[in-house]
């Protein structure tokens, strides 16, 4: 049974560096990983691509041919995808015991309301794949207040539209405070805590102001599903992968190739000087896993 995380989010959120990121470090654990890159109007690819859309469909031949421009000739894409999974089933195929990495296109209506993206993931758990939506967002929303309410809504409607165990991510924590300083402890936002103290600062602009009765009920929805979180990552901490490692493997029940765990603790321990407990909470799985 193949096991993968499909990587979204809107543009400039990291998605392509995290891959390669998540790839080094996942390989450097002594797992077969595999990156597909689903994006086809990614041309510079930093890693290793065994799987690249852009020998199906490119998104510039796309706009150039049929004259659409880059939102729609995206659309246009991932729908020619779909109909055309059979290609992406036989080279899957030739991979079948990797780990696999999904690198998805950085347009946020793919993951909100177009059905493209969740049919072709719904046939590959039809193909028995175990997948996880990894969402990431750019942690410096967290300081502006109106932008925060966005990613919330935005995330919400990406868990409930995808359908997939899903792990939301606050993307180059190291740089959350590069465009201002946070109203409040990180943890708030990470734990999507009482949103009503949001109101005060945004009370304090006059444009937000006038739409006061609006973001209550945004926040009412947020809080009402009370399914939003975020993993903090800064992907050139290894104490931080290894974190967004294991919430992305609990959602999907993976269970750790032989030598996993031993390799991680050296690793750990070199980075940090001293002995490292990694197993410092329970890990749980499918009644199959056996038990650390």
């Amino acid at each position: 049974m193949p096991f993968g995380q499909v990587v979204i989010g809107p543009p400039g959120s990291g998605k392509t560096t995290y891959c390669r990121a998540m790839h080094e470090f996942l390989t450097g654990l002594g797992r077969k990983v595999t990156i597909v890159n689903l994006d086809p109007a990614n041309d510079t690819l930093p890693y290793e691509c065994t799987i690249n859309m852009q020998s199906l469909i490119t998104l510039e031949d796309v706009m150039e041919k049929l004259r659409l421009g880059p939102n729609g000739g995206l659309i246009y894409c991932m729908e020619f995808l779909e109909k055309n999974l059979d290609w992406l089933q036989a080279l899957l195929e030739k991979q079948k015991d990797h780990f696999f990495l999904f690198d998805c296109p950085g347009q946020v209506e793919l993951y909100t309301h177009h059905n493209s993206v969740r049919n072709i993931v719904a046939q590959l758990q039809k193909w028995d794949f175990r997948l996880v939506s990894v969402h990431l967002v750019d942690s410096h929303y967290c300081s502006d207040p109106s932008k925060f309410v966005s990613v919330l809504l935005t995330s919400l409607a990406t868990m409930v539209q995808m359908e997939l165990p899903h792990v939301n991510v606050l993307s180059k924590i190291d740089l959350v405070e590069k465009f201002g300083k946070l109203d409040f402890n990180l943890d708030f936002y990470t734990d999507v805590l009482d949103l009503q103290y949001l109101f005060g600062h945004l009370e304090g602009d006059p444009f937000f102001a006038k739409y006061k009765k609006l973001n209550e009920a945004i926040v009412g929805v947020v809080e009402d599903y009370s399914l939003v979180t975020f993993v903090p990552l800064n992907v050139q901490d290894k104490d931080s992968m290894t974190e967004m490692m294991k919430a992305a493997d609990r959602a999907i029940g993976y269970h750790w190739g032989e030598g996993e765990d031993r390799t991680l603790q050296a690793m750990m321990s070199s980075a940090l000087g001293a002995d490292y407990e990694y197993f410092k909470y329970p890990f749980f799985c499918n009644s199959s896993c056996k038990s650390f």
